[in-house]
């Protein structure tokens, strides 16, 4: 079923402002809350052992299957959402479901308060509110990128895309500035002497930023079309064309692979991501203030890696370069075993910051030159690359929680992350790209 488009004009500057916003209001859940600042926060509130509904276990590993949850979820109804986008032309109703459903489940944290919970209600809040925002956050996204087709010509996709990007970095970073200065200065706020009430305000005033922001996005989106949402339609639409692209991918042997590698090295490259404050917080005994200058230098070094890694792809070709960073994030989880002291975590988290974007945007750029010479449904490939990439956020973090589990820390679970590396690197040397002299 081909959807009605509404009328209204291409590149008009006016929506595309509109579609970047959106980025600047979710992009600060993700860093703020999902990165920054509740992994700590839920780690320190909680008791180490803990009981919820009589499942005795250790709180990270209890945090780390929340994010796992949160990303199987995700995964799988992604297809079901981007069928509806395409399908019924009912975007907008859709995003501003979970928008709605994701910021208030991030308000509701601002409620997350005690001390060493263990088990009961209070425990159930924080782990079903921050289970539902990410879930939110990740079904907004479906959404949201289905736009930039339908708003701008192609000629303009990189561009815009970028601005979103930025966008979305610059806002998240300054809401988390904002942040910073409330929990390690509440005296200047009126709010020493309150307990946690300076770090759950920031939970209260995200939600409220991503709410709110999200508006001045939705009024200048173009309107939902008038297809029909049907289950056929969506079928049709959403998994069959999910599992046509692997179809198409198992017949071409290079792209299949780098999928592969892909997979596992991402299961590596998004716990890191996810789940770094609470390595810190736990192993290094790293106070909040110093968690969030952490994940600053990391943002800002993820940009300077993705340029310079973007200059030595140039040079050398994605594949060499891919297989640089892979060895670099085998070392650094190893590292990570072994690291004393906060001068050493601080060179580690560097050393994250430079990979992690490079790792990100060459494996991008990577695909898109392993993708069928002159296929013209690219969003149904990099669909099914989002999907997969969350598919391994959840294995990643399933993996880290038993680990630590049986561990007793996190250490090894950290030390386990390197084998994803490992198993990417080694399915990569197989990837032959096409017009690449080195190491191909």
């Amino acid at each position: 079923m081909t959807k009605t488009k509404p009328n209204f004009q291409l590149n008009d500057p006016k929506v595309i402002k509109g579609w970047a916003m959106f980025d600047w209001a979710n992009s600060a859940y993700s860093l703020t809350i999902a990165v920054a600042i509740f992994p700590a926060y839920f780690e320190a509130i909680t008791a180490r052992e803990i009981a919820p509904w009589g499942i005795a276990m250790y709180n990270t590993t209890l945090f780390s299957l929340i994010v796992a949850v949160a990303y199987m979820v995700i995964a799988v109804i992604s297809p079901i959402l981007s069928g509806i986008a395409d399908s019924s032309g009912r975007r907008m109703a859709f995003m501003k479901f979970f928008t709605t459903v994701g910021s208030l489940a991030c308000i509701s944290l601002f409620f997350f308060d005690g001390e060493q919970l263990q088990s009961g209600p209070m425990l159930s809040l924080g782990t079903f509110g921050f289970l539902i925002a990410t879930a939110g956050f990740g079904g907004s996204i479906v959404f949201y990128n289905s736009y930039l087709p339908d708003i701008v010509t192609e000629e303009n996709y990189n561009r815009v895309s970028a601005r979103g990007f930025m966008m979305g970095y610059i806002g998240s970073v300054i809401l988390l500035i904002i942040n910073l200065i409330v929990i390690s200065f509440p005296q200047w706020f009126g709010l020493e002497g309150h307990g946690t009430l300076a770090v759950r305000l920031s939970f209260l005033m995200v939600g409220l930023w991503w709410l709110g922001f999200a508006q001045y996005a939705f009024k200048r989106l173009p309107p939902d079309g008038d297809g029909q949402l049907s289950w056929k339609a969506i079928r049709e639409e959403g998994y069959a064309e999910f599992m046509g692209v692997w179809q198409m991918a198992k017949q071409l042997p290079n792209l299949k692979r780098f999928l592969l590698s892909f997979f596992f090295y991402s299961a590596g490259v998004q716990t890191v991501l996810a789940l770094a404050t609470l390595f810190a917080d736990l192993e290094m005994k790293m106070e909040s203030n110093e968690l969030i200058v952490v994940i600053l230098l990391l943002q800002v070094l993820a940009l300077v890696g993705a340029w310079c890694f973007a200059k030595l792809s140039d040079a050398i070709g994605n594949k060499p370069s891919l297989m640089i960073m892979l060895i670099l994030w085998t070392v650094v989880c190893v590292f990570g075993y072994f690291v004393e002291g906060e001068t050493q975590f601080y060179l580690m988290a560097a050393a994250v910051g430079l990979v992690m974007g490079g790792v990100q945007s060459q494996s991008r750029a990577t695909y898109s030159k392993l993708l069928p010479p002159g296929v013209k449904d690219t969003t149904s490939y990099f669909s099914f690359y989002d999907v997969l990439e969350k598919a391994a956020t959840a294995l990643g973090s399933f993996s880290f929680a038993i680990t630590g589990q049986i561990s007793g820390g996190l250490r090894v679970a950290v030390l386990v992350l390197a084998v994803f590396f490992l198993i990417g690197l080694v399915i990569l040397t197989r990837v032959k790209i096409a017009h690449e002299k080195v190491g191909s």
